[in-house]
């Protein structure tokens, strides 16, 4: 029985595993404040599972990581903590790169809608107090390849 549970974790855990792998494309990010640039190692969400499945279940996020929900267009966008263990700050950011709204601490496993308050082309979603740390502005700007430099 031993063997047979082990075998089925590791199958389980490939299935996540080549999820995330197959879903997501790393990147660097940088947010660009009044304090200057702070560099970031993201995640790049692309795809519709991607995005649904988002940070769920993860445990932890680095001071200097997230994920990067693109949209490929500005739309109206509602994000959500379900199955989220971390608390959150997310960014929605518009097709030029500049932070539109932020939500801050998010409240993980809540199903409260967090939304945009206009269209947004991506959301970035990076531990919770990121924003206050690096005093993180709406209207600063994100750089990354998704976005048309204006």
């Amino acid at each position: 029985m031993k063997r047979h549970t082990q075998r089925l974790v590791a199958a389980l855990f490939m299935i996540f595993v080549g999820f995330d792998a197959a879903a997501t494309e790393p990147g660097n990010l940088e947010i660009v404040t009044s304090s200057g640039a702070h560099r970031f190692i993201v995640e790049v969400a692309t795809s519709e599972e991607a995005r649904a499945r988002g940070l769920m279940f993860r445990r932890e996020l680095g001071r200097k990581a997230g994920m990067l929900f693109d949209y490929s267009y500005e739309q109206p966008v509602s994000m959500w903590m379900k199955n989220t263990f971390i608390p959150l700050d997310m960014l929605f950011i518009a097709n030029d790169g500049r932070i539109i709204n932020i939500a801050q601490r998010t409240v993980p496993h809540s199903l409260r809608p967090i939304s945009a308050t206009r269209p947004a082309r991506a959301v970035l979603e990076v531990v919770a107090g990121t924003a206050e740390r690096l005093n993180i502005k709406v209207g600063d700007r994100i750089r990354h390849g998704i976005f048309s430099a204006r």
